[in-house]
């Protein structure tokens, strides 16, 4: 496959899954393998860098998913390739357990292989995920 070829495959491999995350059909997460690392970056309550998709979906995903009445609906701003890498900037919004608005704005950073994310980092505003995870109990 060419570069050009690779890039355009990542991308729409990536845009696809968060089409269905936003029909409520699908999660990027079906992207990852088993053995993927997630660097979350800064200070929030969960940064850090989880060694496997499990670990990850555990610590993370789970308690927040737990959190939420109705879940984040993401709205990409833009999607770019080069090479391997793909970088996700995103606004996504849902509704909390106590009634209250979420939303944050997000920059995913994926190392794909073979189809899969094998690496990926996450940049978001650390204070509006620790208002939501300290408020709200899963």
């Amino acid at each position: 496959m060419t570069h050009g070829a690779r890039e355009t495959h990542h991308r729409a491999l990536v845009q696809a899954k968060f089409d269905a995350w936003r029909a409520g059909e699908g999660s990027p997460f079906d992207l990852l393998t088993d053995d993927a690392s997630w660097t979350i970056v800064g200070l929030s309550d969960v940064s850090g860098t989880y060694p496997t998709r499990q670990a990850f979906l555990t610590k993370v995903i789970g308690p927040f998913n737990a959190r939420m009445r109705e879940g984040l609906r993401p709205r990409i701003r833009s999607l770019h390739a080069d090479g391997d890498t793909v970088v996700i900037f995103f606004d996504a919004a849902g509704v909390a357990k106590d009634g209250m608005p979420y939303a944050n704005t997000y920059a995913w950073f994926f190392e794909l292989r073979d189809g899969q994310v094998v690496r990926a980092s996450a940049f978001f505003d650390s204070l509006a995920f620790n208002e939501l995870w300290r408020r709200v109990q899963p």
